[in-house]
């Protein structure tokens, strides 16, 4: 595999590599090797709110009995939310929730991982929220 510097938006199909090159000796050292990683910018969303559809986390400060709601989205789109401020609970209403109606970050540290797909919004991880 060659070497390419690059100084903007990158897209493999094979993953990367972390180098790092020994500037007198010229020798190249493989660090941690990246394939299939999912990163996205950060919405931060302090008391009730519509949690948006670009960023691909939200993190949440609730400042009281915080209502929040979250659109429908495009088949495989991911959406993590997190608490990352307890002012009171966040009761998150997705248009569409698979196997429930809304989901309550009640403590720092509640946090889900939602896929879209056909039946709506599906959580896939959930950790220390309620789902009812």
């Amino acid at each position: 595999m060659a070497n390419t510097t690059f100084s903007g938006p990158v897209r493999s199909e094979n993953g990367f590599e972390s180098i790092s090159k020994n500037t007198s000796t010229g020798a190249i050292t493989v660090g941690t090797s990246y394939s299939n990683i999912i990163t996205g910018s950060v919405q931060s969303l302090s008391g009730a709110g519509a949690v948006n559809l670009t960023d691909l986390i939200t993190e949440v400060t609730t400042t009281g009995a915080d209502a929040l709601t979250l659109a429908n989205g495009s088949t495989g789109q991911v959406k993590i939310i997190t608490m990352i401020v307890d002012g009171g609970n966040g009761t998150l209403t997705p248009t569409t929730l698979a196997g429930g109606t809304t989901i309550t970050f009640n403590d720092v540290g509640d946090g889900v991982v939602l896929v879209y797909g056909t039946a709506g919004w599906v959580v896939v991880g959930n950790n220390g929220a309620t789902i009812a």
